[in-house]
C-alpha cells in the first residue's frame, strides 16, 4: 500500500513521500485569500512539533509545504507526524505505574511489598484497612475487584492496581487526576535530523539498495522489501541478486506474473528458499513452515522442471542438505507422480527419501535408467545411495587427511574460506605454503562477507571464551572453553595478506576520489554482516558495535507492550550491574525499585498490558551514580516473566533515551528495539561505564518455566556479557573503520582522519609506497604525514563518520551512523553495507548503486 511504502521511505531514508501523504484537498478562494497568514501559521506549528520528535524540513520540503493549501498543510503535517510517533513509540500514551516517576518511587521496595500482600490478603468487605484502620476508605477497583485504601494509596500518582500491579479501567474513581508533563521547552542541536523530499525514484532506488546486500537481510528488512515490491514491478530487478534468500523473495512476489523467473535459481536449495517463500515460511529455512499450504498444481510442475534441469549429483547433495525439509515439502510436491517427464528430479527424491527400486512401474524404470547415467550414484539393498561432497570432507579430516580435504574445497572457493582457520590449524607446517596458494586463488570468487569473517576469525587468537550464533528463530548464543591452539604468527600473518590485498585489488577497480575524510571513531563499529538475526531497530548497527556515551549522562531504558486479548502478558524491565572482574554489584527491577537511592529507578512493576493502551516501564540510569559503587557494567534485559514468547505480543518494543526532556521524549530516542520471535529473554545493549561505550548485544536466552528474572539469571546474563565484551572489545574482528580505510587507501591519494581528540590529520601515498603498506598506515593510525584543517570534509568526495557534523562538497559520498543535518539532496548518503556490497567479486557493474 502506498501508506506503507511511505512509513518504509521515511524509516530507512528520511525521505518524505509527499504524494501519499498529501490529502487531495481541493482550494476555495476564500482559503487563497487566507493563504498568506493561515500558511506561515500552520508552517510554524508543522515545524515545532517537528522539532520536538527531533526533526527538521529541508529546504526542499518546507517549499513543498509553503505551497499546499491549509487543509492540505494540516492533513500533510498529520500523516507525517502519526509516521514518526509510530517510529519512536511516541503514538502511545506512556504512563508509568508510579505517575509521579521518578521522585515518587518508594526508596523501600520491600516495604511497599508487605503492605501489598497484607492488604491484599487480609482486606476484607465493609471492615477497616487493615494497614491505617479507616473504616470509610476501602473500595474495590475494576475490573480485579480487590479492596484498595483510598486513604493509605495515592490514586493521582497510580496507574494500576497498586494491590496486584494490574491496569484497571481508566475511568475507576480511584485514579484520580494528576499533574500534566510539560512538553520540553527546547531540543539540542546534535539531535535534529533532518526530512527529504522523496523522489519519483525514491522506492526503486531503495529496492536496488536492498538486493544488491551482499549478507542476509533482517526480518525487518525482508519485511520492508516486501512492502516495496507490491509497488515495483519485474523491471526494476537486476541482473544479479547475490543474496539467495532475498532472491527467492522477490521471485515468489513475482513468480505468478512472470513463471520464467524461476530459473534465476541456481540451486535445488534456492529452488526450497523460494517454496518457503511461496508458503509464507522464512526463506532463511531457520524455522519450518508453520502450516504447509499446497502449492497449486502448475507451480508444483514448473518446480519439478527446474529441479530437472540441475545436475543430478549436486541435486542429490542439496536435498540431503536439507533432508527433513525436501521429505515434507515432497509431499507435496508428488515427485513420482511425474517420474517419466522429470526424471533427475524424481532420482534425486528416491535417494533422499531411500525409495525402494521397483522396476515394474513406469516410474521405478524411468528412475533406474537416470542412476545407470550417473557413477556416484549406486544401488545397495535395492535403494539408491551417493556418497556426497561434504561426507568426503568431512571424511578426510576425520581420518587425518587434511591435506586431501583441501584438494576437495578447492573446488569451492567459500567452503575454502569457511574452513580455513580450520585447515591453518590441523595442516603440517608443510602444507602452509600449499594453504596460502589455494586461498590466494579462491579468494577472487567470494563474497566480501565471507572474507571479512574469515579476516577476523584468522587474526583473532584463542581467548578464555568461545562464541556461537546458531541458526535459528532468535540470535541465541551460546559461550564455551577455547582450548584451541593458536595459529603460528607467519602463517597468520600471510593468510590476513591474502585476505586483505584482495578487498584493496577489488577495491582499486571502483571509481577514484580526490580525497577522503574519515572519523577515527568508526572503530568502535564492526563491519557488516549478517543480519538474519537482528531485531527491528532504528540505527542498522552489526551486532557488537558500540557508540561512545557521556560519563556524566542520563539514561532512560523504556518498555512498552501490549498484550493480546483473552492472555495476560507480564514482562519485566530490570538492569543487573556488575564490577571489572564480572562480579555480581546490584539490580533494579520490580523487586529492588530503587539502586543506590536515584543510581537507578525504577518505574514500577506492571503485571498486564490490555488493549489499546498497554503498559510501560521504566528504569532511570544515572551512569556516574552507578560508577560511585564500583558497578562498572550496566545490564538491562527484558523477561517475559510469565514465559510468554514475544512473537505472541499484539505490540512491543524497548529502548533507551539519553538526557530525556519529560517523561518520553521522541528526540532523546537514541535506539529502539522490536520484540520477536519466540524469544522470553532479550539483552539489548550493555554500558561500560570505563571505556564509555554502549555496545549492542541484541540477543536471547533460552528459557522455560515461569517467573524469569534477573535473580535467575544473573550468572548466565553475566558470562554472556563477559565474552561478548572480550569478542567484540578485542579490535580483532573487522571493524568499519577497516572496511573505510580500504575504500580510502585503494580510492584516494590523500586521506584526512579526524582523531578522537578532534584534530584532524592527513595521510599522503607516495608514489613508491605499495597500496597495502599505505592501507596499514591508516588503519594502524601510525604517524601522520602533516595536520590538517577542520574543515578537510568541505572537500573530501567520501566522507565516513560517526555523526553528520561535517559540511561535505556536494555530490560527495556520505556514510553517517546519526546523519543528523545532512541532505539527501546535497550528498549521497550510504550505508554500512553498501562499503561492502561494491566490493563483491566482479564488482564494477554494480559500482554506481547507493544507499541511503
Amino acid at each position: 500500500m502506498p501508506e506503507e511504502t511511505a512509513q518504509v521511505l521515511l524509516r530507512r531514508r528520511r525521505l518524505v513521500d509527499v504524494t501519499t501523504l498529501t490529502p487531495a484537498v481541493r482550494r476555495t478562494a476564500w482559503q487563497w485569500l487566507r493563504r498568506p497568514l493561515t500558511i506561515q501559521t500552520g508552517l510554524s506549528a508543522l515545524q515545532a512539533d517537528l522539532i520536538q520528535r527531533g526533526f527538521l524540513l529541508s529546504v526542499g520540503l518546507y517549499r513543498y509545504c509553503a505551497s499546499l493549501s491549509a487543509p492540505a498543510l494540516a492533513g500533510f503535517g498529520g500523516a507525517l507526524l502519526d509516521l514518526l510517533d509510530a517510529e519512536s513509540g511516541h503514538d502511545t500514551h506512556h504512563t508509568p505505574l508510579f505517575r509521579g516517576f521518578p521522585e515518587s518511587v518508594p526508596g523501600n521496595t520491600e516495604t511497599f511489598y508487605v503492605n501489598r500482600v497484607f492488604a491484599r490478603l487480609l482486606q476484607e468487605p465493609d471492615q477497616p484497612c487493615v494497614l491505617c484502620g479507616d473504616t470509610k476508605a476501602v473500595h474495590p477497583v475494576s475490573p480485579c475487584a480487590h479492596l484498595v485504601c483510598r486513604t493509605c494509596w495515592d490514586g493521582s500518582d497510580f496507574s494500576a492496581c497498586p494491590l496486584c500491579l494490574r491496569r484497571i479501567d481508566r475511568k475507576d474513581p480511584f485514579l484520580k487526576p494528576s499533574f500534566d508533563e510539560q512538553q520540553p521547552a527546547h531540543v539540542r542541536s546534535d539531535r535534529l535530523r533532518l526530512l527529504s523530499p522523496a523522489t519519483d525514484d525514491s522506492a526503486r532506488e531503495t529496492v536496488e539498495i536492498l538486493l544488491a546486500r551482499r549478507a542476509p537481510l533482517s526480518a525487518a528488512d525482508r519485511a520492508d522489501l516486501l512492502v516495496l515490491l507490491d509497488a515495483a514491478d519485474p523491471s526494476w530487478l537486476p541482473d544479479e541478486i547475490p543474496v539467495r534468500e532475498t532472491r527467492a523473495l522477490v521471485i515468489a512476489h513475482f513468480l505468478a506474473d512472470d513463471p520464467e523467473l524461476i530459473d534465476r535459481t541456481d540451486t535445488a536449495t534456492d529452488v526450497l528458499r523460494l517454496i518457503y517463500a511461496l508458503m509464507d515460511a522464512d526463506p532463511g529455512l531457520r524455522t519450518p513452515p508453520a502450516r504447509r499450504k499446497s502449492l497449486p498444481r502448475a507451480t508444483r510442475r514448473l518446480v519439478l522442471q527446474r529441479l530437472d534441469r540441475l545436475p543430478a549429483e549436486t541435486l542429490v547433495e542439496d536435498l540431503l542438505r536439507h533432508e527433513r525439509a525436501w521429505k515434507q515439502i515432497a509431499e507435496n510436491l508428488h515427485p513420482f507422480e511425474f517420474a517419466t517427464r522429470f526424471p533427475v528430479a524424481a532420482l534425486a527424491f528416491a535417494v533422499l527419501r531411500q525409495t525402494d527400486l521397483d522396476l515394474g512401474t513406469p516410474a521405478g524404470r524411468a528412475v533406474a535408467g537416470e542412476a545407470a547415467q550417473h557413477p556416484l550414484i549406486r544401488v545397495e539393498d535395492g535403494r539408491l545411495v551417493m556418497s556426497t561432497f561434504a561426507s568426503r570432507v568431512e571424511g578426510a579430516f576425520a581420518q587425518g587427511r587434511p591435506e586431501q580435504a583441501l584438494d576437495l574445497l578447492r573446488e569451492r572457493p567459500g567452503e575454502l574460506v569457511r574452513r580455513l582457520v580450520h585447515l591453518a590449524r590441523v595442516l603440517p607446517p608443510e602444507q602452509h605454503v600449499t594453504l596460502v596458494e589455494a586461498l590466494t586463488t579462491a579468494v577472487s570468487d567470494v563474497a566480501p562477507v565471507v572474507i571479512t569473517a574469515a579476516l577476523g576469525q584468522v587474526r583473532t587468537p584463542p581467548g578464555d571464551l568461545r562464541l556461537f550464533f546458531p541458526r535459528g528463530g532468535t540470535a541465541r548464543i551460546w559461550t564455551a572453553v577455547d582450548d584451541r591452539e593458536p595459529l603460528p604468527s607467519e602463517l597468520a600473518t600471510e593468510l590476513s595478506g591474502v585476505l586483505t590485498g584482495e578487498m584493496l585489488r577489488r577495491a582499486t577497480d571502483l571509481p577514484r576520489w580526490r580525497r577522503a575524510f574519515l572519523d577515527e571513531e568508526l572503530t568502535r563499529l564492526a563491519a557488516p554482516g549478517s543480519e538474519r538475526s537482528a531485531s527491528s531497530s532504528l540505527l542498522r548497527m552489526t551486532r557488537g558495535s558500540a557508540v561512545p556515551i557521556p560519563q556524566d549522562e542520563l539514561l532512560r531504558l523504556f518498555l512498552h507492550w501490549v498484550e493480546p486479548a483473552g492472555r495476560r502478558v507480564d514482562l519485566d524491565l530490570s538492569v543487573a550491574v556488575f564490577d571489572e572482574e564480572w562480579a555480581f554489584v546490584g539490580l533494579c527491577d520490580y523487586t529492588r525499585l530503587r539502586f543506590d537511592q536515584d543510581a537507578l529507578v525504577h518505574s514500577g512493576d506492571l503485571t498486564s498490558a490490555p488493549a489499546p493502551h498497554g503498559s510501560t516501564e521504566f528504569v532511570d540510569i544515572d551512569l556516574r551514580a552507578v560508577r560511585r559503587v564500583d558497578g562498572r557494567y550496566v545490564l538491562p534485559v527484558v523477561f517475559s516473566y510469565n514465559d510468554v514468547p514475544f512473537d505472541q505480543l499484539a505490540r512491543g518494543f524497548v529502548g533507551v533515551m539519553r538526557q530525556p526532556n519529560g517523561l518520553f521524549d521522541p528526540a532523546a530516542v537514541e535506539e529502539r528495539f522490536d520484540l520477536s520471535g519466540p524469544a522470553k529473554i532479550l539483552m539489548p545493549f550493555g554500558v561500560d561505564l570505563q571505556t564509555k561505550e554502549l555496545r549492542w548485544y541484541d540477543v536471547n536466552l533460552g528459557a522455560a518455566g515461569y517467573g524469569h528474572n534477573i535473580a535467575r539469571y544473573g550468572g548466565q546474563l553475566g558470562l554472556m556479557a563477559a565474552t561478548l565484551e572480550e569478542v567484540h572489545g578485542s579490535g580483532d574482528r573487522v571493524s568499519l573503520w577497516e572496511v573505510c580505510c580500504w575504500h580510502a587507501a585503494a580510492r584516494a591519494d590523500e586521506i584526512a582522519v579526524r582523531c578522537a581528540d578532534g584534530s584532524v590529520v592527513g595521510y599522503q601515498r607516495e608514489p613508491s609506497e605499495e597500496l597495502a603498506a599505505f592501507a596499514r598506515r591508516v588503519t594502524a593510525r601510525l604517524e601522520p604525514d602533516r595536520r590538517w584543517d577542520e574543515d578537510a570534509a568541505n572537500r573530501a568526495d567520501f566522507v565516513a563518520v560517526l555523526a553528520g557534523d561535517v559540511t561535505p562538497r556536494s555530490g560527495a559520498e556520505v556514510y553517517a551512523l546519526h546523519p543528523r543535518l545532512l541532505d539527501h539532496a546535497s550528498v549521497e548518503l550510504i550505508d554500512a553495507p553498501h562499503l561492502l556490497a561494491v566490493l563483491a567479486p566482479h564488482t564494477r557493474a554494480r559500482a554506481t548503486l547507493r544507499a541511503g
